[in-house]
């Protein structure tokens, strides 16, 4: 959820990031809808709905942003990974005073989006050693067992579990063959095959036909766009403040636990 930490590319193709300007403002206003139909209006006003359609954007845009910086546009995705783990430490107490179902303890999506992203950027740079012949395959092996390890340990204490951690290397394993796709018909298929694990994923993320659309919806877009729309995208009309974009995630959950304190001491 941080910006990155650098703005050139790396080896890759400079694509154009426009759509993330447009993509912060919708990511914020419909993870907004969706705490505020969970966790501050009353029930009884019957708004699931939002939460399963508006609501089932907000992740799946918040990792496709996440991956697409991490790829594209920073030299070191896990300090960008780091600077996401700073909002989701500071956001975690509001976030643990939401009114929930069960009383296990869950680390909040911020987590999720940075072991994401690490996991990502580890595996992308084993391979590109492996490639290179810096790395033999016994270590790549190894480092595989490590990885497997630590995403099945890790997806029962974070937001959105296994499938949430697996979808920010997806979609930046798709995306990056996306954006290399090349005009003979081996390589388009190539590009197609590789997006379908991310959307694959994003179908499991939910239970309701409407929740798995949306999300399979918006990565799909995302998609379209790594595999050349973006350069189409205009820059955001009203930037988004840089501490707005920071503040907002932990600071709107302390709203909603101040409303939520109140509230109980009124009833």
């Amino acid at each position: 959820m941080a910006h990155p930490t650098s703005p050139h590319a790396g080896t890759l193709p400079r694509l154009s990031s426009h759509w993330t300007g447009w993509g912060q403002w919708l990511a914020l206003i419909t993870m907004t809808v969706d705490h505020l139909t969970r966790y501050v209006l009353p029930g009884d006003w019957d708004l699931s709905w939002a939460g399963s359609s508006i609501g089932r954007i907000a992740f799946p845009l918040f990792a496709a942003m996440v991956a697409w910086h991490g790829l594209f546009n920073t030299r070191n995705p896990l300090r960008y990974s780091r600077r996401i783990l700073i909002i989701g430490l500071v956001a975690q107490l509001p976030y643990m005073m939401m009114p929930r179902s069960s009383d296990a303890f869950i680390l909040n999506v911020c987590f999720t989006l940075a072991s994401g992203l690490t996991l990502g950027a580890l595996v992308r740079q084993g391979w590109q050693h492996y490639q290179q012949q810096t790395l033999g395959l016994p270590w790549l092996l190894a480092g595989a067992a490590v990885g497997v390890t630590v995403w099945y340990l890790l997806g029962f204490w974070v937001e959105y579990g296994h499938n949430g951690l697996l979808l920010i290397p997806l979609l930046m394993f798709a995306m990056h063959a996306l954006s290399q796709t090349e005009s003979h018909f081996q390589a388009r298929l190539w590009a197609g095959l590789a997006a379908f694990p991310a959307l694959w994923i994003a179908g499991q993320m939910n239970a309701s036909d409407m929740a798995k659309s949306f999300t399979v919806g918006t990565c799909l877009i995302v998609l379209v766009l790594a595999a050349g729309a973006a350069q189409r995208i205009p820059p955001v009309y009203l930037v988004m403040p840089r501490r707005l974009w920071l503040a907002w995630y932990p600071g709107h959950f302390a709203l909603i636990a101040l409303w939520v304190l109140l509230i109980g001491q009124l009833a």
